[in-house]
């Protein structure tokens, strides 16, 4: 069993060689932290913290390093994830406030993770299979070229140009419009889908072809799932992070460039007590990616619509990114859940 002050001692040791890089020795733990006792007394308490795999000596040097086991149990028992300051907040709200729709958002949220905690940032675009629609709108292109937008609860806009072939009728194409909302305002996607069907089928002689068109489009839109996307920036936090890993840097950086993996990764991450998914090292072996931790969260605008996160080395900041991951993903669900 190790003893309360020797979780003290790891803690430390995370902390120090976190912000410096250097192993960590006793004699650094006395001067920088106020433990009350000596340096053969933390070395005791290293020496203990080496019999249970949770520090390492990476070389011949006295200092220690945390293993993969212990910052596991950093992140499980003594990270401190404080709230962000109000300045931190008040960026969030700022910049990720200005978005113009779904895309521009997700590629803002992004942008400013990997600015919050220099490591690369991940989002994985919201499922639609939980989505409703909320408006269907046809805007005429040219005479014979229209555009179809579906428009879903969670922010979603799917976009469709539909060549009709002859000439649009702008009475026509009001009436199509009007019906469509009808028919599929607050629909699932799936009911959604089975109504088109139907309205296809039962459109008048008239409006056939302009309404089979407008009905396979939005079939499209419907069923056009990008959950299996990703958005991604700071990769270049990657090779600033160098030294942190084995060898190169490339073979990570190949790896993450396979999203399927990834999204595998999200998946199967369980949400701990701060409402962040932390998997470190050797647990993503299995990805390729066995230097690396990565830590995610998901977001929603009522059932959960995706994931986000980020990936770096495993000698990071984990409470600070902890609670940027956290609080980037109550932001999200709150601007999508506004719309």
């Amino acid at each position: 069993m190790v003893s309360e002050r020797s979780l003290a001692v790891l803690r430390a040791i995370v902390h120090d060689y976190v912000a410096s890089r250097e192993p960590v020795g006793s004699k650094a733990i006395v001067e920088r932290h106020a433990f009350g006792v000596s340096a053969a007394t933390i070395r005791n308490d290293m020496a203990l913290l080496e019999e249970e795999e949770l520090i390492a000596a990476p070389h011949t040097s006295s200092g220690r390093i945390p293993t993969d086991k212990g910052y596991r149990v950093f992140v499980d028992q003594l990270a401190d994830v404080r709230p962000l300051t109000s300045a931190q907040r008040h960026a969030i709200e700022t910049f990720l406030g200005q978005s113009t729709d779904l895309d521009d958002v997700l590629s803002r949220t992004v942008r400013l993770l990997s600015q919050l905690t220099h490591q690369v940032a991940l989002v994985q675009y919201p499922s639609l299979s939980g989505a409703r629609v909320r408006h269907v709108e046809l805007v005429p292109l040219s005479e014979t070229r229209l555009l179809s937008v579906l428009i879903t609860d969670n922010g979603r806009v799917e976009q469709r140009a539909i060549e009709t072939g002859s000439p649009l009728d702008d009475q026509v194409v009001g009436e199509l419009r009007a019906r469509l909302n009808v028919a599929l305002g607050g629909s699932t996607m799936a009911d959604a889908a089975e109504s088109l069907a139907d309205i296809a089928a039962a459109a008048a002689p008239a409006m056939q072809a302009l309404t089979a068109s407008v009905a396979s489009a939005l079939s499209d839109q419907v069923l056009a799932h990008r959950q299996d996307k990703l958005v991604m920036a700071g990769a270049a936090n990657l090779l600033r992070t160098e030294s942190d890993f084995t060898g190169s840097v490339y073979p990570v950086m190949e790896a993450i460039e396979e999203q399927v993996v990834l999204l595998r990764l999200f998946g199967e991450m369980a949400v701990d007590a701060h409402s962040v998914s932390v998997s470190i090292g050797r647990e993503n072996a299995p990805f390729g990616l066995s230097e690396t931790s990565v830590l995610s969260s998901g977001y929603s605008s009522g059932a959960e619509a995706g994931r986000l996160g980020v990936l770096g080395p495993t000698r990071m900041d984990y409470s600070n990114n902890m609670a940027a991951v956290r609080a980037v993903a109550r932001y999200l669900s709150k601007l999508l859940a506004e719309g």
